[in-house]
C-alpha cells in the first residue's frame, strides 16, 4: 500500500552539515511539492486533509529545517538562512524542479527559497503569510503566544481559526486530524523557538526598500489567506499579490491564519489548478 501522512516514513539526508528529518508520499513522478511549516511547527502539525488530498495527484514531501525537532544542528537565525538550508536539503534528494508551499514564517521561508533557487522552483503557493518589512502592529499574535490554553493543543485554535462558531468547529476538526499520527516528533527546541523569533525581528524591521525583492519572484505565485488573519494580518498578502510579477490571490470567508485548514477541500482545488495549469 501507498504511504500516506499517517503512515509515511520518517527519513534522513544530510546536506549543509546537517541531517535533514522528512516525509515523503504522494504520486511521484511529477513534480513533488516541499512544504514549509509555521512558527515552532514541525512535520506533525501539517494537516492531512491538506496534505494527503494534494498526494493524490503528486509527491509531497514534508521536513524540518536546520535545528528544528528530528533535525539536527541550529536554527538560524534568518530566513534568508533557512532558505539557503531548505535548498540544500532539496538537492541532496536529487531533485531538479519542486513546487513550494509555504505557511506564516513558512512562507517566509517559501519565498527566499523561489529567491535564491532560481529554476529549481517552479510554482510557489504561500500561506497566510507577508513580506518583508512587514507593519505588524495589527497582529494579535504576542497576545495569542502569551495566553495560556486548557488543553495546552488549544493555542492552535485562537492561532489559526476565528472565534466564530463555524471556524471554531473547523479548527477542533482539524486538531483531531492533525493528532491521530502515532510515530510523532519531538517538540522544537528553545533554541529554535528563540532563532525563529529572532528572524521574526529582522524579516519585519522597518525599510522603505523592503518590498523590491519582490520583483525578483517571477514564478508564478498562489496567495491563500483566511479573511482575518490575527497573527499575520490580510491586508499583507494584497501587498504581496499587487507586488509579485506573476501572482494571484484568493481569500476565505469567515477564516484566519489557517485558511486551508478550515477549507481543505477548496484548498486542494484550488491549489491543483493552480499547480496543473
Amino acid at each position: 500500500m501507498p504511504h500516506t501522512h499517517q503512515t509515511a516514513p520518517t527519513q534522513f539526508v544530510e546536506a549543509n552539515g546537517i541531517r535533514f528529518a522528512y516525509r515523503r508520499f504522494g504520486k511521484a513522478g511529477g513534480v513533488p511539492i516541499i512544504f514549509n511549516q509555521h512558527y515552532i511547527g514541525t512535520m506533525d502539525y501539517w494537516d492531512p486533509a491538506v496534505t494527503d488530498g494534494l498526494a493524490k495527484d503528486r509527491e509531497v514531501i514534508l521536513f524540518n529545517n536546520a535545528g528544528v525537532s528530528s533535525s539536527s544542528g541550529e536554527t538560524p537565525t534568518s530566513f534568508q538562512e533557512m532558505g539557503a538550508n531548505a535548498i540544500a536539503f532539496i538537492r541532496a534528494l536529487g531533485l531538479e524542479q519542486v513546487d513550494v508551499l509555504g505557511i506564516s514564517i513558512g512562507g517566509f521561508v517559501a519565498q527566499e527559497i523561489a529567491l535564491q533557487g532560481g529554476r529549481l522552483v517552479r510554482k510557489l503557493i504561500l500561506v497566510g503569510t507577508g513580506h518583508r518589512g512587514n507593519d505588524m502592529t495589527a497582529s494579535r499574535s504576542a497576545e495569542i503566544f502569551a495566553a495560556s490554553y486548557d488543553p495546552p493543543e488549544h493555542l492552535w485554535l485562537a492561532v489559526h481559526f476565528k472565534p466564530t462558531e463555524t471556524s471554531r468547529k473547523a479548527g477542533l476538526a482539524f486538531l483531531e486530524r492533525k493528532l491521530r499520527r502515532q510515530d510523532r516528533d519531538p517538540e522544537v527546541s528553545a533554541q529554535t523557538i528563540a532563532a525563529q523569533g529572532e528572524a521574526i525581528g529582522k524579516w519585519i524591521m522597518s525599510d522603505e526598500n523592503a518590498l523590491d525583492y519582490l520583483k525578483s519572484i517571477e514564478q508564478p505565485t498562489l496567495i491563500v489567506q483566511g479573511s482575518d488573519d490575527a497573527i499575520i494580518p490580510t491586508a499583507h498578502s494584497l501587498t504581496l499579490q499587487q507586488n509579485l510579477p506573476n501572482a494571484q490571490l484568493i481569500i476565505y470567508p469567515d477564516s484566519g491564519h489557517g485558511s486551508i485548514y478550515q477549507y481543505p477541500e477548496l484548498f486542494r482545488a484550488h491549489a491543483a489548478l493552480f499547480l496543473d495549469a
